[in-house]
């Protein structure tokens, strides 16, 4: 997929301010220092498009930017990050509220990306939210993320770790991409697989949820 065009749209508070879901959508979320915002400037080539807060946690928006608009466009979603410890937990309560809400009612959400920073083992509030995902048959991929950190050998222990804790709750290991902002790992993979649901998207052919 060439991205032609990628600007930012709107920031909302409520999924109902969200802008009309007449487009195919994508959501990119994780937690806090995840890479997030290195990744989505990644994905579309314009450096400085996804801001990273200077306080991590602080994100309480839902952020949408228009991915080639003139040609074929769609929606990217810069989501809130979760699990950020050093919040106050009424806070994360209500961010991951807000957040859940609209992965669950977002009409045209096509594909939750959830990025997993790949130099730690797994971790329990990644592990409970791919659960969450899959128990409301939300479709999504993984995305580990920060691989330029790591050597073949540490990359192939890790995914090792990841797969084998995986499937002690899923059927089948879900889809996944290995990815590094700084080399632009994955980049073509991400949107091949976003530019074949988008043509899904004009023959109206749901993706498949993950069986947990």
């Amino acid at each position: 997929m060439n991205i032609s065009s990628a600007e930012f749209l709107t920031s909302s508070t409520r999924v109902e301010n969200c802008p009309v879901p007449d487009k195919p959508e994508y959501a990119f979320i994780g937690r806090s220092n995840v890479g997030k915002s290195s990744l989505i400037n990644m994905l579309v080539n314009k450096k400085g498009l996804a801001k990273t807060s200077s306080t991590p946690g602080k994100t309480q928006t839902i952020n949408h930017f228009l991915i080639n608009g003139i040609t074929h466009p769609w929606y990217l979603v810069d989501l809130p990050g979760y699990g950020y410890a050093k919040s106050a937990k009424s806070a994360r309560e209500s961010w991951e509220r807000f957040v859940r809400y609209y992965l669950a009612h977002r009409e045209n959400l096509i594909c939750t990306f959830v990025l997993i920073d790949m130099r730690h083992p797994p971790q329990a509030a990644d592990l409970t939210f791919l659960e969450w995902l899959g128990k409301n048959g939300i479709p999504f991929q993984i995305v580990f993320t920060k691989c330029d950190k790591l050597s073949k050998g540490q990359i192939e222990v890790l995914f090792t770790h990841y797969q084998e804790r995986l499937l002690q709750d899923w059927e089948e290991m879900p889809g996944f991409f290995l990815s590094s902002a700084e080399t632009r790992l994955g980049r073509d993979q991400i949107l091949l697989l976003i530019d074949q649901l988008n043509r899904d998207w004009a023959g109206m052919t749901p993706l498949k949820s993950p069986a947990p």
